[in-house]
């Protein structure tokens, strides 16, 4: 079972798409496309292509940049893909009208006005030629749902690695493959609109190649974030696919060949074989005589013992996370939002802490402000498999500007 396979629920008749593998035994998936519910994999069967044909159905083959049908649940019949009744013969062009006739004389001359869509004029509609490169393409699958693919607009074959990067885990790799040139991959993963704040960064190695190439290139790595100031502009018609995204060029710099002198500089030497030393025939005589005194052991220098590494302190029962208490001597002047990345990443190294000692429980004591640290924790704290409860705390102490979370 892979991200992007459509299954159907074992208890029930509900279709979806896999959207995340959450670990061995529980999977991601996508209801309808539009939201997400976690499923044990024993609970989920893949929807096989051959069952339309049995059941006289389409069955939905959802590849990156395809939008589902109106009957987005597979198992109705679905005659989006049904062929159409062709026309008997080509179309005739159609004959301009009297108007069009006079209005074509008077501009141009002509006794007769061509048809609409036979003159030079029509080719100005035509899109701009796609520009060549390697993209990161995130197609809508519905209204919520993007999946993240890969473009290849270049003529060369590209081995590409794909990685995502949060701030809780420096890098987790998710997709290793090789895109033959003008191809899209397969949705590498997916992402919803409504946690647009806490999406990962994408992570590519892209390294271009040709069958019997005459030269080897660089390896490209990117790191793609994604900021709502930018991404929301970054909507145009992606190449290849046909289809709009949110397009992002991962070759801004195109890959430069390796020079084959440069090849051989980095060739590792082989070391040349050591020649063996003359044996002295008097001196082995009295090594095997028993007479010659015995050669000291060759002493090797033990090993320096490894640093222990630093034990896990536990955080205070109550930890403040105003500005003044975790940096009493600031004097720069930080944004809202520097002030909120600040905040957020003390709550996650405090409760990391806590929950590695092995404590019971601990209080954030957050303020009340406008609201948003104490949001942001709390959406937190609902999606920590670690965490028991969570519930205001000691409301006579602290009003509503504190958090009591009980652990595990």
């Amino acid at each position: 079972m892979n991200v992007g396979d459509r299954v159907r629920l074992l208890t029930g008749t509900e279709e979806g798409i896999v959207t995340r593998l959450l670990d061995s035994e529980l999977v991601e998936v996508a209801i309808d496309n539009d939201f997400t519910i976690p499923v044990l994999r024993r609970e989920v069967v893949v929807v096989a292509q051959e069952e339309g044909k049995n059941f006289d159905r389409a069955a939905p083959n959802y590849g990156p940049g395809q939008q589902p049908g109106r009957n987005a649940n597979a198992s109705k019949k679905d005659n989006t893909k049904r062929p159409q009744a062709q026309p008997a013969g080509p179309a005739k062009p159609a004959q301009p009208s009297l108007q069009q006739a006079l209005a074509a004389a008077a501009s141009s001359g002509a006794g007769i006005a061509k048809p609409a869509g036979s003159g030079p004029a029509s080719n100005t509609s035509k899109q701009a030629a796609a520009a060549k490169g390697l993209f990161l393409a995130l197609v809508h699958q519905s209204p919520e749902l993007l999946a993240v693919t890969l473009i290849n607009n270049t003529e060369a074959d590209v081995l590409f690695t794909y990685g995502e990067e949060t701030s809780a885990r420096p890098y987790r790799a998710l997709a290793a493959d090789k895109l033959g040139p003008k191809a899209s991959s397969k949705a590498l993963s997916f992402l919803h609109l409504k946690d647009f704040e806490t999406w990962p960064a994408a992570v590519f190695q892209l390294l271009p190649t040709k069958l019997n190439g005459d030269a080897a290139y660089e390896l490209i790595t990117k790191r793609q974030a994604f900021k709502a100031s930018t991404f929301y502009g970054s909507q145009k018609p992606a190449p290849v696919i046909g289809k709009d995204a949110y397009l992002f060029q991962l070759d801004e710099k195109a890959a430069a060949a390796i020079a084959p002198e440069k090849l051989a500089e980095e060739a590792p030497v082989p070391a040349a074989p050591a020649k063996p030393a003359g044996v002295d025939a008097a001196a082995l005589k009295a090594q095997l005589s028993g007479d010659a005194p015995a050669k000291p052991a060759a002493v090797v220098a033990a090993a320096a013992p490894p640093k222990p590494a630093a034990p896990v302190v536990a955080p205070p029962h109550e930890f403040d996370l105003h500005l003044e208490a975790l940096r009493p001597d600031n004097k720069e002047e930080l944004s809202n939002t520097a002030i909120l990345r600040l905040q957020l990443d003390a709550f996650e190294d405090a409760l990391s802490r806590a929950l590695a000692t092995n404590m019971h429980e601990i209080v954030f004591i957050h303020g009340l402000g406008n609201g948003t640290l104490r949001k942001e924790i709390h959406r937190q704290l609902s999606r920590n498999k670690d965490i028991k409860f969570f519930e205001d705390a000691q409301k006579g102490k602290f009003g509503f500007g504190a958090t009591l979370v009980r652990l595990k």
